[in-house]
């Protein structure tokens, strides 16, 4: 019988009254991608800490290649040949991408040599990345290419990737799924938490679902497809979408955002947005398409009045309703309160002493709103899982009726269900009047949010209609 690379058995862990985990398990084969799936807050990342040893089980057995740990750190369970690629990054932005690399190691730095195992491991994995670029300076998905590398040059045999997709565009995505299949052979082993049924049918040979803090199903991939896998995830069929023509309001209304000649040059002197002239009516949908790095974050950040544009004007109002892409960065406090993070709505404009009880009641209130799982307004948002912090932001960011909302990958991290929650809260605030813009690396989900379409390209942006071809051709900067 062959030797688990990895046996959770009887998990159960808790936080307070939550109980996260209630004998889980868990049974990863050498050689194989497992796919871990559940909604947002089934368990799936409190799970795989445990594994990497970030967190104790109240109880249960952890075994790796048959031998039963305790880890008490993560550092214990990289010597055991397990590596983590967490959903949130773990990077120290003013460090290189080789600095980042070897933090954490043993012996002197050498500089070169990191940078060019960097380089070896990159190129195998098919995951550009500069050794000598700063980290605070790389794209979100550049980011995450660095995170994956990190975990390679630890040496790991079993590695364990927390929504890896995510930020990432389609193609880097297929070619991060194809390098995954690849690497699993022998003793090496994947462990995949992904919302992307798509990916798990595509790579994965093995499936366990946890619902609730349970494993409600526990096999092989062979025979399964999505309508039994979100079945097995929500004990209940997705219901359809509605469709957009029976939530579309009256027709677009007076400029509520625009840019007038706008132009960004960052610090180095290169322009990452030509002089732009666009407009953002009351009443629509405006989606954002472009490939990684073409100018959409400057262009969102002008948008929703982050950035001053270094020549031209930007016409915005006080206060715009914004959803970075990087929430922990971003948009929340992590040690903070909910209550704090949501006081956080009106950081520029909020003037004398805060209404803490007002806004106390006013969270509860939009937690049973928006289905955010938390226990009230003190817990720190930490504590939330990644789905639910989302949530959060974006109700927090469209509560006091704001003009206007500027959106930036808002549904990264989210189960099939809160995905769905979020699309019908866009469309949901395009009906109320307000002025919305969506970015999003899947190009379908913002087709589909769409009333039209601006495309950036090299910094240049163009206004077209929500055809997926023209659209697609637009991005590569064809005419």
């Amino acid at each position: 019988m062959t030797v688990p690379a990895l046996s959770l058995e009887g998990i159960t862990k808790r936080f307070g009254s939550v109980l996260a985990l209630d004998q889980a398990t868990l049974t990863v084969r050498p050689g194989t991608v497992h796919a871990v799936l559940g909604e947002n807050g089934a368990g799936k990342s409190t799970l795989m800490r445990l594994a990497f040893g970030m967190l104790a089980p109240d109880e249960g057995r952890v075994d790796v290649r048959g031998v039963t740990r305790a880890f008490t750190s993560a550092r214990d369970a990289i010597a055991a040949g397990i590596g983590m690629v967490h959903q949130h990054f773990s990077l120290v932005p003013a460090l290189t991408v080789a600095e980042n690399v070897a933090l954490g190691g043993q012996g002197r730095f050498d500089r070169r040599a990191v940078a060019d195992r960097v380089r070896a491991i990159s190129a195998d994995a098919g995951l550009p990345l500069d050794p000598d670029e700063v980290v605070g300076r790389l794209p979100v998905s550049a980011q995450q290419r660095l995170e994956i590398v990190k975990a390679l040059a630890r040496d790991a045999s079993l590695l364990i990737l927390d929504e890896p997709t995510a930020v990432l565009a389609p193609a880097e995505a297929r070619d991060l799924l194809a390098w995954i299949k690849r690497w699993t052979t022998g003793e090496r082993a994947v462990v995949l938490i992904t919302h992307h049924l798509d990916n798990a049918l595509l790579v994965a040979d093995d499936v366990t679902v946890l619902r609730q803090g349970r494993t409600v199903l526990a096999r092989s991939m062979h025979g399964l497809d999505q309508a039994a896998l979100v079945m097995a995830m929500l004990g209940e069929a997705l219901a359809p979408s509605a469709s957009d023509a029976t939530l579309r309001g009256s027709a677009p209304g007076e400029a509520v955002l625009a840019l007038e000649d706008a132009e960004v040059v960052d610090a180095r002197g290169i322009r990452r947005l030509t002089p732009t002239r666009c407009e953002v009516h009351a009443g629509e949908i405006v989606g954002v398409a472009a490939v990684e790095g073409a100018g959409q974050a400057e262009l969102l950040r002008l948008l929703a009045g982050r950035l001053t544009p270094t020549h031209g004007r930007a016409r915005v109002p006080a206060r715009v309703a914004f959803v970075p892409a990087d929430r922990h960065r971003d948009a929340v406090a992590l040690e903070m309160p909910l209550v704090e993070n949501f006081a956080l709505r009106d950081a520029s404009t909020a003037r004398g002493l805060m209404p803490w009880n007002a806004l106390r009641v006013e969270v509860e209130e939009v937690l049973v709103r928006h289905d955010v799982r938390a226990e009230g307004p003190s817990v720190p948002i930490r504590e939330l899982s990644g789905g639910n912090q989302q949530k959060f932001v974006l109700a927090r960011e469209l509560s006091g009726s704001p003009p206007a909302l500027v959106a930036e990958n808002p549904t990264r991290g989210l189960d099939i269900r809160a995905t769905e929650q979020v699309r019908v809260q866009l469309r949901a605030a395009r009906d109320a009047g307000l002025a919305v813009v969506v970015y999003s690396e899947d190009l379908d989900e913002v087709l589909a949010l769409a009333d039209r379409m601006l495309v950036v390209h090299a910094g240049t942006v163009r206004s077209m209609s929500a055809d997926r071809d023209a659209v697609g051709r637009a991005m590569l900067g064809a005419t």
